[in-house]
């Protein structure tokens, strides 16, 4: 463990492909949308960029470590669930939270209408002000797989904090 800093820095990046017959989560918010992301848990493409972040910043492995894609248990799991585990790994090893930073890219759908929504679901479930859960969005001008809506990427980053410091 790094317990000689007193704060640290990491960095999350997910995407996931579009998906029919699924619903779309982002930030924990269901968001009415024709498509949904594919993947093994809710897919939240968001959560997972944060919560790599918050992992990279203890200097941890990434989600895909603690929730293995092939791993029954993590079958259609709620991304707020690993949210909620990552900070517990954060709370073990004797750090907290101080602020999340994320930027969802996306041509479709707008997410602005339910950007305060997911701020609260986020900082409820990892126990930090919404005000200290910055979200942004941005499109990827019609460039790559996100320009050609075939699915959504995300970018966040997060800061941690000794306990004891």
């Amino acid at each position: 463990m790094l317990s000689f800093l007193s704060r640290m820095i990491g960095i999350g990046y997910d995407v996931h492909r579009f998906a029919e017959n699924r619903p779309l989560v982002l930030g924990g918010i269901t968001i009415p949308y024709s498509l949904g992301l594919d993947g093994h848990s809710d897919a939240d493409v968001l959560s997972h960029a944060i919560a790599d972040a918050i992992l990279g910043a203890l200097g941890e492995p990434d989600i895909g470590y603690f929730f293995p894609p092939g791993d029954p248990a993590c079958k259609g799991i709620s991304s707020l669930k690993i949210l909620e585990k990552c900070l517990q790994r954060c709370e073990e090893l004797g750090f907290s939270l101080v602020n999340i930073d994320a930027t969802i890219i996306a041509e479709a759908p707008k997410v602005l209408p339910y950007r305060d929504a997911m701020k609260a679901a986020i900082g409820a479930v990892l126990k930090i002000s919404p005000a200290r859960v910055g979200i942004k969005a941005t499109t990827n001008e019609t460039m790559g797989f996100v320009g050609r809506k075939e699915g959504i990427a995300a970018m966040a980053v997060a800061m941690v904090k000794e306990t004891h410091s």
